[in-house]
Parts: structure tokens; sequence; C-alpha cells
């Protein structure tokens, strides 16, 4: 009886080598103009990102060798190499090898979010970390210290990260009180006037006015006259 192989590990910097053969100059000078950064970017579409997380997932499915790949391709900066560490860990369901479970993804998400520096990372990013969230929302006592950071971007990924609680068309009670929860951050934001912390309220509130908007309109009487104009209109896009 031969013994299952385990898995090999995907080597980073094969990895990396995929990625750059796929690299179209001019798409990434336009990229870069749109995202306003200077992070290199090699011009790779996220579809085809996704086909290489895919491959790499399928060739070593393992929780560890999955974080260990997303760790050492987030770590190389380049913009679709941190698209392509998010991509490998977006999962709704890991089963961890031993009593931490979930948790190593978890942590290598959450230890990237003092480094969001721009939209498009942050929510590939929060695409994996919500999922996280999701299994286990005891998490979110973590999460609520991020409403209270100096950092843009992480202050904004409390409201992102916790999107699946406005999306949630049967709530049960306890989640009906996470999503009170968060409606208290989200009302603790409003006085703040960067746009896209406004941008972060206004998307929270418009995704949850599909499933209760009554609850929305009243979050509006609340707390609308405080709001920025164009997020108090997002806000109500789907209810009037």
């Amino acid at each position: 009886m031969t013994a299952e192989k385990t898995p090999a590990r995907v080597d980073p910097a094969r990895a990396m080598a995929a990625l750059r053969a796929l690299a179209d100059p001019e798409r990434a000078a336009k990229a870069a103009a749109y995202h306003k950064t200077d992070r290199e970017m090699l011009g790779v579409a996220v579809p085809e990102i996704t086909a290489l997380a895919d491959g790499w997932r399928a060739e070593d499915p393992t929780v560890a060798g999955r974080v260990a790949l997303a760790s050492a391709l987030w770590d190389a900066g380049v913009f679709e190499a941190r698209v392509a560490a998010a991509k490998l860990l977006v999962q709704a369901r890991i089963r961890g090898e031993g009593p931490e479970g979930d948790r190593p993804v978890w942590d290598l998400v959450v230890s990237w979010v003092p480094q969001f520096d721009g939209w498009a990372l942050a929510d590939h990013a929060a695409d994996a970390g919500s999922r996280r969230l999701s299994a286990d929302p005891a998490r979110l006592d973590e999460v609520e210290g991020w409403t209270r950071s100096d950092h843009l971007w992480t202050k904004r990924a409390a409201m992102v990260f916790t999107l699946p609680w406005a999306k949630l068309n049967h709530p049960s009670a306890e989640d009906l009180a996470r999503r009170e929860r968060i409606l208290g951050w989200a009302a603790g934001y409003v006085a703040d006037r960067d746009w896209f912390i406004q941008k972060s309220v206004s998307w929270w509130l418009r995704t949850l006015s599909a499933r209760d908007p009554e609850r929305v309109r009243a979050f509006i009487a609340d707390h609308g006259a405080a709001m920025k104009p164009f997020a108090r209109r997002d806000a109500l896009r789907r209810v009037e």
C-alpha cells in the first residue's frame, strides 16, 4: 500500500515568475494612474490572477501551504502579488490541520491591515478576511479596535470586513445584535469627513437597504444630517 503523498508547497519564486510572465506594461501604466500608486504593478488582470491562485491552491491545498505562499507573495510588495495573496485565502470554510483551525489565515490577513494603502488591495484582503470573521464572529471584538485607529484604511476595514452582516436575508437574533453593534460603529464614523470613511458607511447602509430598508431609513433619520451629502444619497439610493 502506497502512503499518501503530502502536497509540496508552491515555491514563491515560481509563483512570482508566473505573475511576471503575464505582465502587460501598457495596462500596468494605466492601472498605476487609476489607483494613484507608486507600488510596482505588472498589469495582470484579476481573472488571470485568480486562475493562478486557483492552480496554486490545487497544487497545495493545505492551510499551512497557502498561508506560507500568501505571506511570501504579500511581502513581495507587487500589486498583483498582493492580490494573489488575498485570492489564495478566499474560502468560506477552512479546516486547519490542528486545534488552531483557520486562525493562521485570520492572523495573516489581520497583519496586512495596517499595511493597506489603497482601496483595491484593502478590498481584496477583506474578501478573505470577511469569511474568517463570519466563521468566528467573536473576532468582532478585535475588529472593533480598528474603529479607533488613526490609520485611514484600518478604520475603513472595520466596515468593509463586516459587510456580511449587511447581506443576511434571515439573520438570527445573535446576528441582529452584531448588526446593531456595527451600525453603532457606523454612527461613530459620520463625524469623520474623510471621503473613504463616509463611503464605507454609505456602502454598508446601501447593502443593508436591500434587506432592511426601514433600518437604513432610521439610521439616516438619526445620523444623516451629519453625513456628507454624497454619502447620504448613496445610502438611500435603493430605498427612494
